[in-house]
């Protein structure tokens, strides 16, 4: 008996050592709320509100500045390993991943929103909003901005600037005024770019190969420092992500009288994230795994409790990455999937915008024809690619799907004092999404990534059972090559 009860508590000890952090993280976002609760009724300044924010300021400035290296390192450093045939099959497989899952998340969210029809008239009356402009963002312009940002001109700008198109008032010859687009440069990391500068970059390195290895180790090892450093960073998260959440629930006024108004939005919104996290991705996956997903997703709860407290998926992804490696993930599939799928792949935030653009439409008693529910399909997915992985960046892009309805700008405000609130659950569907995503490329492709190792282990096995040592032997190719190199010279 006292054998059994030591192997109990041995068994508990070892499970609570493994799962601290993501128990201190879940105890601290429940903190958070409660501090933030009650604060709120002693109603405190706002000079008060920035001191209990300013942990987490320094928490995600942390998390957002291991971002630029790891992408770099974890790209360059996954992609350096594979031939051109495989990474081309994994980058084929995530492609088609991330079309079905972001084509399903604004079908079902148009679906949820129309259903259930949250939008009421007099709820707009009652918030006391009037006719505003319409809104003028362009759908195309943003397009081309996403390819002028995967394209940019000085890699070096784009870690601290993106390529942004805005609408500026001209007066033509004839004196009349009119918009015209105008591109310029705006504050934010063009995480784009970077992921294809890099792409790019890892795919030459493997084609090259020899040469080029000393430079794959230096992204190898990078590689090994970033994440090293994102495990010390991930403990100060249980101070963080409170500071966050109670700063974000002071900062909003008229909080509980606006989410009476906004109830049935809210619960239209969680209702289709909830069916997109816990039912269609995991069907996605098993479908093309034949693995059990919920398993599966009981290792990204620290990831996803990150997506919860900083709302931003570029924060999330070194948690992701660490969590991704837990589960046995192949290293060469996480770190190209993830971080391109952090970019494009946001389920989360192509529901949101769907649904949210046509519960404004039915508040300005709009009923919507069925090409209309189809702009709204098109430009809720565009305007999803193209929202940065940032904190509520699907405000921002949300105008193109209102210009695309004809709707007024101002009418974003109407969501704006719970879109703090969403906006974490929808990153946290973005993170599942990538998350599973990279498990559905790895096991796809397990067989040519496994034939991949046994073909670099026989050749080394070959190369050793001909007593030459494998460095020896490169070294010995490549002095050949610069000897060959010189006498074509000469």
């Amino acid at each position: 008996m006292g054998m059994s009860t030591k192997k109990c508590v041995n068994r508990w000890s070892s499970w609570l050592t493994k799962n601290m952090l993501l128990l201190m993280t879940m105890a601290g976002i429940v903190m958070g709320v409660i501090i933030g609760g009650v604060l709120r009724n002693l109603e405190p300044s706002p000079d008060v509100v920035r001191y209990v924010g300013f942990p987490g300021e320094l928490f995600m400035n942390m998390l957002k500045a291991m971002v630029l290296p790891l992408i770099a390192a974890s790209i360059v450093s996954g992609l350096s390993q594979l031939d051109g045939k495989t990474s081309g099959r994994l980058g084929s497989r995530a492609v088609m991943y991330y079309v079905i899952t972001t084509s399903h998340a604004v079908i079902l969210g148009i679906i949820v929103v129309s259903i259930i029809h949250p939008g009421d008239p007099t709820i707009k009356q009652k918030m006391g909003l009037e006719e505003g402009e319409t809104a003028n963002e362009s759908a195309a312009q943003k397009f081309l901005d996403l390819f002028r940002n995967a394209f940019p001109e000085n890699i070096m700008r784009a870690t601290f600037a993106q390529v942004q198109t805005h609408y500026v008032n001209h007066t033509n010859s004839n004196g009349i005024q009119q918009l015209v687009p105008k591109t310029g440069y705006v504050d934010g990391m063009n995480v784009l770019g970077i992921i294809v500068f890099c792409i790019v970059m890892g795919l030459v390195i493997s084609k090259i190969g020899a040469e080029a290895k000393p430079l794959a180790n230096l992204f190898h090892a990078l590689d090994v420092v970033i994440t090293r450093m994102v495990m010390i960073i991930m403990w100060l998260g249980p101070i963080g992500i409170p500071s966050l959440i109670a700063q974000k629930m002071l900062e909003v006024s008229d909080l509980w009288s606006t989410a009476r108004m906004l109830g049935l939005f809210v619960f239209t919104v969680i209702l289709g994230l909830a069916i997109q996290a816990f039912i269609t991705l995991p069907l996605i996956y098993f479908v093309g795994t034949r693995q059990n997903p919920y398993k599966f997703l009981r290792g990204l709860g620290q990831a996803i409790m990150t997506a919860l407290g900083t709302s931003s998926s570029a924060a999330s992804l070194p948690v992701t990455f660490r969590c991704l490696n837990k589960l046995g993930i192949d290293p060469r599939v996480t770190k190209f999937v993830l971080p391109v799928g952090a970019m494009v792949n946001m389920d989360g935030t192509a529901l949101y915008e769907a649904t949210a653009s046509i519960f404004i439409a039915q508040m300005n008693g709009l009923d919507l024809s069925i090409g209309q529910i189809v702009t709204v399909s098109i430009t809720a997915t565009l305007a999803s690619i193209g929202a940065a992985s940032i904190p509520s960046a699907g405000l921002v892009t949300m105008l193109i799907v209102l210009t695309a309805l004809g709707l007024p700008a101002s009418d974003i405000s109407l969501i704006l004092a719970v879109d703090w609130f969403l906006d974490r659950l929808r990153t946290s569907v973005n993170v599942i999404g990538d998350a599973l995503g990279c498990g559905f490329v790895h096991y796809i492709c397990a067989d040519h990534l496994n034939a991949d190792v046994a073909e670099a282990e026989k050749n080394h096995a070959v190369v050793e059972a001909h007593g030459v040592n494998f460095d020896e032997l490169e070294k010995e190719i490549e002095q050949e090559n610069n000897n060959q190199k010189a006498m074509e010279h000469v």
